[in-house]
């Protein structure tokens, strides 16, 4: 064997490599409130990553900052965005990117689906003039032809049919307006797409079938997905991984299986304890006390601590850290470093 050969580090397959890598996030609006705080986690091509949390809880803040939309008096203040682009070359640091790199990485590598397909949609454009634009933006060679035919597609693709590319947004239903905002999203075949409750507008059976769709073109087309609800249930069926925020941190992350079977943070446990099971006995349902903090005046120590059914002394006072235990990341004094409940 060459020294080549044994200096040479094993491949690692496309689909576990890491698309995205986040390491100590903060963001602060006019330096007063801290709405996201050292936020850190890896997502891999293909997964799906849940975040949830209550109303409050930082994560509209954290997928604007992902995707570089916040306006002031928003500010990132710390941190790193590593996108890791297909062709495997060094990652680029999004915070730091330059408006016009951005750009040119929006729509072909990141892009987003947002709560409401009306904040997306143009109500006085065509949908396919929309589709045009996005796509001979990033492909100047592509006529207005050509584009028109693969909005058709786009818009086949989600189920809905192709001769809707010649109507107005206003002439789709609710649960069609979000299937087109998706298709609109997977135009230029990005990497990576951000949802922001991409079905909270919409009824339980179209909730299920865009669910579906987002998880058969996740399948065929291999992207990744930031999914963002205050529905923990909801990222129970579809995600990989589900990360827990509250007061703009990380409390927990870890599979979607492992949360659901053996939350470690009480406040994981008070989320999926607050919807009932549909196949168990029957049980009591317990919501979370209080309220989430004002994050102008978080409390000292754990910002939980004050809703918390299992605090105990120090949890007033220590600040706990992300620490493994048990196969999940955990910020609780309950798992102090090393991983033994205490």
């Amino acid at each position: 064997m060459t020294s080549q050969t044994q200096e040479q580090a094993p491949a690692i397959p496309a689909a576990h490599r890491a698309v995205l890598e986040v390491e100590g996030l903060s963001v602060e609006y006019a330096g007063e409130v801290r709405a996201c705080v050292d936020v850190s986690f890896t997502l891999r091509r293909g997964e799906i990553l849940g975040v949830a949390g209550e109303s409050g809880s930082g994560k509209s803040t954290l997928i604007t900052a992902l995707t570089r939309l916040q306006r002031p008096p928003a500010l990132t203040t710390a941190g790193r965005i590593l996108y890791h682009g297909r062709d495997g070359g060094p990652p680029v640091d999004l915070v730091a990117l330059d408006d016009r790199s951005l750009r040119e990485l929006r729509w072909t590598s990141l892009s987003i689906v947002l709560q409401s397909a009306m904040d997306a949609l143009n109500p006085v454009m065509r949908l396919g003039a929309q589709f045009a634009d996005a796509l001979r933006a990033h492909d100047r060679r592509m006529s207005k032809k050509e584009a028109w035919r693969r909005a058709a597609e786009l818009l086949a693709m989600v189920g809905i049919s192709a001769d809707r590319v010649r109507g107005y947004p206003h002439q789709l239903s609710g649960g069609m307006r979000q299937r087109a905002a998706i298709a609109l999203a997977l135009a230029c075949r990005p990497d990576l797409v951000v949802m922001d409750e991409p079905t909270t507008a919409v009824d339980v059976v179209m909730q299920r079938q865009i669910l579906s769709q987002v998880l058969r073109l996740r399948d065929e087309l291999g992207f990744a997905v930031v999914f963002v609800t205050h529905d923990l249930s909801l990222l129970l069926e579809v995600a990989d991984r589900i990360a827990i925020m509250y007061a703009g941190r990380i409390v927990e992350i870890g599979t979607a299986r492992a949360l659901y079977t053996d939350p470690k943070h009480p406040y994981t446990r008070g989320l999926r304890d607050s919807f009932p099971p549909l196949h168990a006995p029957l049980r009591p349902l317990t919501g979370i006390p209080g309220s989430p903090p004002d994050l102008r005046r978080p409390p000292p120590g754990c910002p939980f601590h004050p809703r918390c059914p299992e605090r105990f002394d120090g949890c007033d006072r220590t600040l706990p850290e992300l620490v493994t235990t048990g196969g999940h990341e955990v910020a609780c004094l309950l798992y102090p470093a090393g991983g033994e409940r205490s």
